[in-house]
């Protein structure tokens, strides 16, 4: 009881704050097994998200539909105006973040995704709602903004408009105290949430979501401490220490009750008091502030627009910084989602650019921190705003003065950013181990034996058996490979021949009921070539492609997955070759690529402008030397993506607009027809069995299957728990 009496006197904050603790102890203490715990938190967010736009159609609509039209001309421009501003003002310091983002070398395995065509923007869709109830039901914030702006605007001329405005002032009333009564639940839903990312985040992860919290407080401290202040000191006849005394009671009240709402009464007041202490308090300042207050209200705040900031981070976090050239979309798109709230605008912007949807998790394990710091900011925004337009609309708002203080804030903000990443690369301990883990990749399941010999070629009277009779009396399958085909086929730190073919070579023996004998080629092709037809080996793997002068020498099987080209290209660079329209604009450009004759005249129509360098290899390329002078290496996406795990200061592009394709096979004997039947059954089997999708994901898209590593937890690896 006394501890239920104990919770009863703790204020909403202070519940919150516990259950993130308790959440965090409970992950650290049971591991992964909190991880269950994830519906709860899922369930919480939904709750969240549930009145949101709903009370966006609402409040919109009744705060404009409340002015009346003289007010609203007076308020309207001078309003939109101010609230534009800093609007840009915050997003343009949001593009300062990722300068504080730590130059951390990483590198992954292909990912599906470089194969998606990017999402077209449709203008007309994202902002005209040809179907409101379709917007809605889809989550089309802008398209809602955008319809609620309209009808509020429309309904200041309206006449016989009271029964509507009381309509949305009692639903907004009714969906406030469903988000009163959802609010309570809080110190569950964020426990859960905390717990099941404590239990099963990699501490590498957590490592890295400190570098979006400091990032996020520096920003935060900048916009609170220099930027807002500064504005309203040198824009109008208010002082920095006028502002702060009166605005620090409501930014603490907001910071512990979690919103604004509550501080509405309070900077209404309090502006009101700030402006007849300089005599220039009448009706009409009056009304600014009686309408201004809550209408602003309904439209986003600087510490609203902060959260966004989670986008350039996980962006970062996952290797693919966003472009230039993405940043207007991100302000823009940005803005506008953010008229519903972050549970609503994270997800969005991650679809938009094409961001994992599980990052949004990472977003709420930090949101706990930074929703508070919003909250404030967003009361001292309240405050700035007012004063701004009141100013504005005695004249006495200095607009000159509001473009110079934002481009102090800028170039200092910019600064520190770049002195805190600074920082933070020395602070904060990170080093890259994606080259050892995949030097250290081993098979999945090693279910046949494996010898390493120098295998002899087949006798006269042998080549004249069936290749597949032969390999079963022999009791062994002799597969070829070259070095340096990686991830298909290649030597771990061991010294154990693993990839992709090797694994399904390792099948294919099992079915077969025989062992595996695994020989390196050290030779050319046409030396492979000839180690098949005359018996050395049965069947010639690692990633091999078809072509037509190899075709009339041997046999090839059908494809089991493709090669999809691609181009290597250092990570400073990455961005120059994202559109194949930008290559063809270079001048001088130089490709290496492999020698393989077939694949040059369709490489040189995708890039007609580029000199084409033959490349021996992609340890070549990726070590430098002769080939410091090309610009990018033409080469399997799939088999690149493995070698920049070993060479993480290079990356992988798909670039839109190129779409070309090449099989992987397997190589047989010219001369046996039924060994080639038998390979394509076998394949067809394994293919539709499932059999080689999770061989894939293991050896192309990086996932282990085998991995059973878990988290380490006080519960087990303390106590000894068996959880």
């Amino acid at each position: 009881m006394a501890i239920v009496r104990f919770f009863k006197n703790l204020s909403a904050f202070q519940r919150v704050i516990i259950g993130l603790l308790l959440g965090i102890a409970s992950g650290l203490f049971f591991g992964e097994v909190m991880g269950k715990l994830e519906i709860i938190g899922n369930a919480y967010v939904r709750l969240l998200q549930m009145t949101v736009l709903p009370y966006v159609l609402v409040s919109i609509i009744g705060g404009l539909g409340r002015l009346d039209a003289t007010t609203a001309q007076k308020i309207g421009m001078r309003g939109g105006l101010v609230i534009l501003f800093l609007w840009l003002l915050t997003m343009l310091t949001l593009l300062t973040l990722p300068l504080a983002y730590p130059d951390w070398q990483t590198a992954g395995f292909f990912s599906a995704s470089m194969l998606d065509p990017k999402a077209d923007f449709n203008f007309l869709d994202l902002y005209i709602p040809a179907n409101i109830f379709y917007s809605l039901s889809n989550t089309i914030v802008p398209a809602v903004v955008l319809f609620c702006l309209l009808i509020g605007g429309a309904l200041i001329t309206v006449k016989n408009k009271g029964v509507l405005l009381d309509l949305t002032t009692n639903v907004s009333d009714a969906l406030m105290r469903v988000a009163s009564l959802v609010g309570k639940l809080a110190p569950i839903g964020i426990f859960a949430i905390s717990a099941s990312a404590a239990g099963t985040l990699d501490p590498e992860e957590l490592g890295k979501l400190q570098v979006f919290l400091w990032v996020y407080l520096l920003a935060w401290l900048m916009l609170a401490l220099l930027a807002m202040p500064l504005l309203v000191k040198w824009s109008t006849p208010f002082s920095y220490r006028e502002l702060m005394r009166n605005a620090g009671e409501a930014m603490i009240t907001a910071m512990a009750t979690g919103t604004v709402l509550v501080v509405l009464p309070m900077i209404a007041e309090r502006c009101k008091e700030m402006i007849e202490d300089k005599g220039i308090q009448n009706k009409e300042t009056d009304s600014v502030i009686d309408v201004l207050v809550p209408t602003a209200y309904s439209f986003p705040s600087a510490g609203t627009l902060m959260g966004l900031g989670f986008i350039l981070f996980s962006a970062w976090y996952v290797g693919s910084p966003l472009g230039l050239d993405q940043y207007a979309s991100f302000v823009v798109m940005g803005a506008l989602s953010a008229f519903g709230s972050m549970a609503v605008a994270i997800p969005f912007m991650l679809d938009y650019f094409g961001l994992p949807a599980d990052q949004f998790q990472l977003y709420l394990l930090g949101s706990v921190v930074t929703a508070r710091f919003a909250t404030a900011l967003a009361a001292l925004h309240g405050f700035v705003v007012t004063l701004l337009v009141a100013a504005a609309v005695k004249k006495h708002l200095k607009w000159r003065n509001l473009f110079q203080a934002m481009g102090i804030h800028l170039g200092l903000t910019a600064v520190l950013m770049i002195g805190a990443g600074i920082v933070m690369t020395k602070a904060i301990p990170y080093n890259y181990t994606g080259d050892k883990s995949f030097e250290a990749m081993r098979l999945t399941n090693n279910l046949v034996k494996v010898h390493k010999e120098e295998p002899q070629a087949l006798t006269a009277e042998q080549l004249a058996m069936e290749r597949l009779a032969l390999i079963r009396e022999r009791g062994s399958l002799r597969v070829g490979y070259f070095p340096d085909r990686l991830p298909f086929a290649f030597r771990n730190e061991k010294g154990e021949v693993v990839g992709f073919d090797m694994e399904l070579a390792h099948q294919l023996a099992l079915d077969l009921d025989v062992e595996l004998v695994a020989h390196r080629l050290h030779s050319s092709v046409d030396k492979a070539v000839e180690a098949l037809n005359n018996g050395t080996i049965d069947l010639l793997l690692g990633g091999i492609t078809i072509t037509p002068l190899r075709a009339t020498q041997i046999n090839f099987t059908e494809a089991y997955t493709y090669h999809s080209i691609g181009l290597v290209v250092k990570d400073k660079r990455r961005e120059e070759f994202r559109e194949r329209s930008d290559i063809l604009e270079m001048e001088g450009l130089r490709l290496g690529m492999p020698k393989a004759r077939y694949f040059q005249s369709p490489i040189h129509e995708l890039f007609p402008n580029a000199e084409r360098i033959t490349v021996a290899g992609p340890r070549n390329f990726f070590k430098g030397g002769e080939d410091e002078s090309v610009d990018a290496f033409v080469y399997s996406a799939e088999v690149a993506s493995a070698w920049t795990v070993l060479y993480p200061e290079y990356t992988v592009v798909i670039p839109e607009g190129v779409n070309m394709k090449a099989p992987v096979v397997f190589a047989l004997p010219k001369q046996d027809i039924s060994w080639l039947i038998y390979m394509n059954t076998w394949l067809s089997l394994k293919r539709d069995g499932g059999a080689i999708e999770p061989i894939y994901n293991h050896w192309i898209l990086g996932r282990d299957p085998q991995k059973v590593t878990r988290r380490w937890s006080v519960a087990e690896d303390v106590f000894g728990w068996n959880l």
